[in-house]
């Protein structure tokens, strides 16, 4: 039985995820998996790549083929160069700090002098128009 180390998509049309299972070659591309090692997330500015390194050095080791996607986020996580012994440089970019959302507001609000710019953004189409006339009526 040939096993092959390949993405298993995930995700909605325009938003893919990706796992990085082993599986039976003869199996569809998002068919049942033996175990899955790791995960690929490409669309997040820098994309995350998480790789259960003793698990794919492992199958690797007991030659399972890794296809030609899953070799360049193993160089990327440095367990390609492990398992072949090569010396050339690894690294994934971390990612970034979620923003605190309170934090971010709290410090509007002290430049704002707690005190808010400005009314509702909308009102609707039909209370415009109300509130149009009530102000037409008053002057």
């Amino acid at each position: 039985m040939a096993v092959k180390i390949r993405l298993k998509r995930l995700g909605k049309i325009r938003s893919p995820h990706y796992r990085i299972v082993v599986m039976d070659s003869r199996t569809k591309r998002d068919g049942r998996a033996i175990e899955e090692i790791g995960l690929y997330q490409p669309k997040n500015d820098p994309s995350v790549i998480k790789v259960n390194s003793e698990r794919a050095q492992y199958w690797l080791g007991v030659g399972a083929q890794p296809t030609e996607a899953v070799v360049t986020i193993f160089k990327r996580s440095g367990d390609w160069q492990k398992f072949t012994g090569d010396s050339s440089e690894s690294g994934i970019a971390p990612q970034a700090e979620k923003a605190d959302k309170v934090a971010r507001f709290n410090a509007a609000l002290a430049e704002a002098d707690d005190a808010p710019a400005a009314g509702a953004i909308s009102t609707g189409k039909k209370r415009a128009a109300e509130s149009d006339a009530a102000d037409a009526d008053e002057a």
